[in-house]
């Protein structure tokens, strides 16, 4: 087995040259043929969805064959093979079948799990038998892509993880109100139109929000999502909900995001599509309030002394370094913290030793909630600061140590206001600016935050099934392909060996010439049982021996022990792949 893909998909390359690169029915006829007819390939199929363009090979080398594969992707996609080349991807051999059992159970789809994918393998099937470009191996591969497909969708929950993820992410965002009376009601923005995109789409609308307005770089896509939101939701629900729905382009977002309760935005893109600030003003333009931007590590938690930062203070949170939340963060303390190690409170004694009286006491009073100016203090006299000193080693001498002026005030735990805009970015890499979860008055739940959420999750569960599942899968295919490629081998033995009983009856004929036909056909079958006898534990055993990793070189042993022509065991292999490329559509 030799085969080879080479492709690019969503997790490859941003949308914009997928699309460039789609394929139409013509492009993959056309494709299919001059794989086949190139110089490496003996068979081929493509794989086009609106995610993907897979080109799949039996090719008899490998650098020939990638060199090949790219190019005639290049031609017949229109993307010049430059641009190409940094999005392909190229997997070979037992990865070429890990990869594509991969696919067909969902594991690389944008929406995990999703069933569309094996609908799509199998007009892929067809197209390469209508056209004769599938042999053997694509045969064989194509159909068992499609059995481990339905093996994993009916034996784990895999075909919910995609509508899992939604539904976390959503109940992520509700915290502890149940999501159903969380979402009703709501107005809900949902940037991108792909399939996850619509997933969340249909999920908020089921879950009973008010109004659905969906954006989108392409505005034929997202009208066509608002439509079918519309036509399935608009008409009232069970329950008595009524959904509308609405496209937009998407330099109608920052309006939008000041009308949206939630915001749930799954695009291919591969920079931010949301900022910080651009999510910061439509929250104020909806409350007419600056946005704080909280300090790292004060979620749910209220520092006595932090003062609050507006959003005119944060401008650019991501230029704009904030103060560490360890030592040093009380505004106006007049120590050097550069000069103090350890950790310690700045009110306590650790903090102050060794410290000049003039700035002890400046320190003393700042403690006491009063302002000192330094300069002031710095033009004291040298009596007064004897005399402070005096005071100081007086008071070390009775307690043993500096007093503190005033204890640290505690740090109070507060809850965290509602937020005014919720935000549920399912894209990767991400939609939103992380700096987003430090926005006052903004909850985001992204993927990172699902991960570290869901580690335990049932979804999570199912996956890992799944990939048990094509990983035993995978390894039984190849097992069965390394098995089939020494029958060429094992058929030409038994042809052999019967030509050589063949020989010797009608030899023994000459001799025996007065020889019935009842005694002639006994013997026949008494030398025909004796040769298969003879064969049978090693054929069996060899075939067994092949099937296992690196059992490649038993067929050429066979071949080898038997003297056995390597024409003949060719055609055979020829006679083999011409049934199965005149096979019609399964």
């Amino acid at each position: 087995m030799s085969l080879l893909v080479v492709g690019l998909s969503h997790r490859s390359a941003p949308v914009s040259v997928l699309e460039r690169a789609a394929l139409s029915a013509d492009a993959q006829i056309k494709l299919l043929q001059d794989t086949v007819a190139a110089e490496p390939a003996t068979e081929a199929a493509v794989l086009a969805t609106c995610n993907r363009i897979e080109l799949y090979a039996d090719v008899d080398k490998f650098h020939a064959g990638v060199a090949e594969l790219s190019t005639l992707l290049a031609q017949h996609s229109g993307v010049g093979l430059e641009e190409l080349t940094p999005y392909l991807y190229v997997h070979y051999e037992d990865r070429a079948v890990h990869h594509l059992f991969s696919v067909a159970c969902g594991l690389d789809s944008m929406v995990v799990g999703e069933g569309q994918i094996l609908g799509q393998i199998k007009d892929s099937l067809a197209k390469a038998q209508e056209l004769h470009s599938a042999g053997r191996l694509l045969n064989d591969l194509f159909q068992q892509a499609l059995r481990v497909g339905k093996r994993a969708h009916s034996e784990t929950g895999i075909d919910r993880a995609g509508q899992s993820l939604v539904t976390f992410g959503l109940e992520q965002l509700s915290a502890t109100a149940a999501v159903e009376d969380w979402a009703r009601a709501k107005k809900a923005l949902v940037i991108g139109a792909g399939s996850m995109s619509s997933l969340a789409a249909a999920t908020l609308a089921r879950l009973g929000v008010g109004e659905i307005v969906v954006a989108n770089r392409t505005p034929d896509r997202a009208e066509r999502l608002a439509a079918l939101l519309v036509e399935q939701y608009g008409q009232g629900l069970t329950d008595g909900t009524d959904v509308s729905a609405r496209a937009v382009p998407m330099d109608a977002v920052p309006v939008e995001l000041t009308r949206a309760d939630v915001v749930v935005s799954c695009t291919g893109a591969t920079g931010i599509v949301l900022t910080a600030e651009e999510v910061a003003a439509a929250v104020e333009g909806r409350t007419g309030q600056p946005v704080a931007f909280e300090r790292p590590g004060d979620s749910g938690r209220t520092a006595a002394k932090a003062p609050a930062r507006t959003n005119a203070d944060a401008s650019d949170v991501r230029q704009t370094p904030l103060p560490p939340t360890s030592v040093g963060t009380d505004e106006g303390c007049p120590l050097d913290m550069t000069a103090v190690q350890g950790g310690f409170s700045v009110l306590g004694e650790a903090a102050v030793a060794g410290m000049d009286a003039a700035t002890l006491e400046q320190h003393a009073s700042w403690a006491a909630g009063s302002a000192v100016d330094r300069r002031e203090a710095a033009r004291r006299s040298p009596e007064a600061d004897a005399e402070l000193i005096t005071a100081l080693a007086a008071t070390v001498a009775t307690v043993g140590r500096i007093p503190e002026r005033r204890r640290p005030e505690p740090v109070v735990e507060v809850p965290r206001p509602a937020p005014v805009l919720c935000l549920l970015d399912l894209a990767m890499p991400r939609d939103i600016d992380a700096a987003v979860h430090r926005l006052a008055g903004v909850r985001l739940v992204d993927i990172e935050s699902l991960a570290e959420a869901s580690a335990d999750a049932p979804m999570a569960a199912d996956v890992d099934q799944v990939r048990r599942i094509v990983a035993d899968e995978v390894a039984a295919f190849g097992a069965a392909q390394r098995a089939a490629h020494i029958t060429p081998t094992v058929v030409a033995l038994r042809t052999m060996a019967a030509d050589v009983v063949a020989n010797e009856i009608a030899r023994l004929e000459g001799r025996l010439p007065g020889l019935d036909d009842k005694h002639r056909s006994e013997i026949t079958q008494t030398v025909r049982r004796v040769v298969d006898k003879l064969l049978h534990a090693p054929t069996v055993r060899v075939k067994q021996l092949a099937a296992e990793p690196g059992g490649a070189g038993y067929a050429d042993a066979l071949r080898t022990l038997f003297d056995l022509d390597q024409e003949t065991v060719a055609s055979v292999s020829r006679a083999e792949d011409s049934t199965e490329k005149n096979r019609g559509p399964r």
